[in-house]
């Protein structure tokens, strides 16, 4: 009796190995299964085994984003911090490129700045926030340099390694057949390079995100940063994750932009 009911109860071997394969297939549906999965965590220990000051269930989180942005402030914030992201973001790829190509380059280059450059990438910026402050006020300017020592060194290192990734049998065949530096760079370089450099911007725009909420969340009287801080002192998690939510959207739109342009520089690949 015991053996039957265990045959019913048991998935068919068959049934499972169709799962499998439609997961396999549509990837889509299994990373919505785990979200929901997350979520519907999240709901019961918000609602039963943690105290109500300091983690707010999901569903009061998504009707709380009327709160947030009527909470006075909060919209000017959301601009500003985009409007510095954006400038510290476009300004670690500039240095990024122009520096990652100058040392990967070279031999003389990548021997003599390279070390810099991890030596540089390996310090905590935190502890060099104070002379930002100091150099550029309390202002957007500080939050935006602030922002740029955090993402431009992964774009130069990605930079770097994609550029010392070509076979140099590419680049003297090019110079046999005439080539200019610009020819070069544009048809042998740039395709080999694109792969690493966007895997680069993608660090870099999280170190850009970090950074500048790192400055506006000790230095600052506007943008996201400084609002977290005043929601977690008020002990008012609804808007506190509410006004996270809206920054991880921020944050996805981003990420999306740079997923688009490589898909489009990448073209070549397919």
């Amino acid at each position: 009796m015991s053996a039957t009911t265990q045959q019913i109860s048991a998935p068919s071997p068959g049934i499972v190995l169709r799962l499998k394969r439609y997961m396999l297939r549509h990837p889509g549906v299994a990373r919505l299964g785990v979200v929901l999965l997350l979520f519907v965590a999240w709901e019961i220990a918000a609602r039963w085994f943690v105290d109500p000051m300091f983690l707010a269930p999901p569903s009061k989180v998504l009707f709380a984003f009327d709160d947030v942005l009527a909470t006075r402030g909060v919209p000017a914030a959301l601009r500003l911090t985009f409007f510095e992201l954006a400038i510290a973001f476009s300004i670690a790829v500039v240095i990024g490129v122009v520096v990652g190509l100058a040392v990967g380059l070279s031999k003389f280059g990548n021997r003599s700045f390279m070390p810099i450059i991890l030596l540089l990438y390996g310090i905590p910026q935190i502890t060099i926030l104070p002379i930002f402050i100091l150099y550029f006020g309390i202002g957007a300017a500080s939050k935006i340099a602030f922002g740029v020592t955090h993402g431009m060194f992964p774009i130069m290192m990605a930079v770097v390694a994609g550029v010392q990734n070509i076979k140099p049998i590419l680049m003297v065949s090019a110079r046999s057949m005439g080539a200019s530096r610009w020819q070069i760079l544009r048809y042998v370089i740039y395709p080999h390079m694109i792969p690493s450099f966007f895997s680069g911007m993608r660090l870099g725009m999280t170190g850009v995100l970090l950074g500048v909420l790192l400055a506006e969340l000790y230095v600052s009287t506007a943008g996201i940063g400084y609002f977290t801080s005043v929601f977690t002192q008020n002990f008012d998690p609804t808007k506190l994750l509410g006004l996270v939510a809206m920054l991880a959207a921020m944050a996805i739109v981003l990420n999306e932009v740079v997923r688009r342009a490589e898909v489009h520089f990448a073209r070549w690949r397919d």
